[in-house]
């Protein structure tokens, strides 16, 4: 079995632990371009070149199924990028978790990119899984970016300004953007209130994960002397994890459990 994953860069991390997790035997092949990040940002239209051109990349490898592994390129080439490549490769987009966020009542705050924040795909989720629940939706400019490079600085200070948006009576934490589960403790740490119950974080992972089995007939299977390999593409270049992704504990499961595709 191969599961390709696309991101604009190490945001797939997650999404790609998840399915080692579910099943350790698969090929992962990961597709990202991070020279052209943040994608936040831009146009509908470049989201949507730059994101068909990752796919094809790791199309070409012929996996059973491609997960878009990012929140930005789900809102505006998933339409796309099914077009171009089903029914021979089923595509799996990332939709963000507000749908069990609201089950679980709310308030709820949804961190997301400039670019998913306030955008016609987001709203619709919210009026369509969260009707009577209080939501918030808290832009995050530059935490994608600051997680891509490991700056630490940026991280911190892109933490603090979308907490300070984030009411502090939040029962739920939506992760709209892959990137931001790579640093889930640090937001967890950022919205956590003095003698509160801390509030719930909820990424797309697992669920993308699970999903990419269920589309093309497989079952989770962890068999612990099962070992895939792992092909990294970076802008369409086959290369190593780059060493940002390293600093992630996601990062070094993937390097430390996986053969070279």
């Amino acid at each position: 079995m191969k599961i390709a994953l696309m991101d604009s860069g190490i945001g797939l991390l997650a999404a790609a632990v998840a399915v080692r997790a579910l099943r350790p035997d698969a090929d992962l092949v990961l597709s990202s371009d991070p020279d052209s990040m943040p994608w936040g940002p831009r146009t509908p239209e470049d989201v949507r070149r730059l994101a068909l051109a990752a796919c094809e990349a790791a199309a070409a490898h012929r996996p059973d199924a491609l997960i878009i592994a990012c929140n930005t390129a789900s809102v505006h080439a998933l339409p796309a990028v099914r077009a171009r490549l089903e029914p021979e490769i089923p595509v799996i987009g990332t939709v963000p978790a507000i749908k069990p966020a609201a089950v679980a009542g709310g308030p709820v705050a949804i961190w997301a990119t400039p670019a998913t924040t306030g955008s016609p795909y987001q709203r619709g989720l919210i009026r369509d899984f969260a009707q009577g629940v209080e939501v918030t939706e808290v832009p995050c400019p530059g935490l994608a970016d600051a997680v891509q490079w490991a700056d630490e600085d940026g991280i911190d200070r892109a933490v603090a300004a979308a907490a300070a948006l984030t009411p502090r009576d939040v029962r739920t934490v939506v992760l709209g953007c892959t990137h931001y589960e790579l640093v889930a403790e640090r937001i967890q740490a950022a919205v956590q209130r003095p003698g509160a119950t801390p509030p719930a974080l909820l990424g797309s992972a697992g669920a993308v994960a699970a999903q990419a089995l269920r589309r093309i007939g497989e079952r989770p299977d962890a068999r612990p002397d099962a070992r895939g390999g792992l092909t990294v593409l970076l802008g369409g270049r086959t290369e190593s994890l780059p060493p940002a992704a390293l600093t992630y504990a996601e990062g070094r499961s993937l390097q430390a459990v996986s053969h070279v595709g």
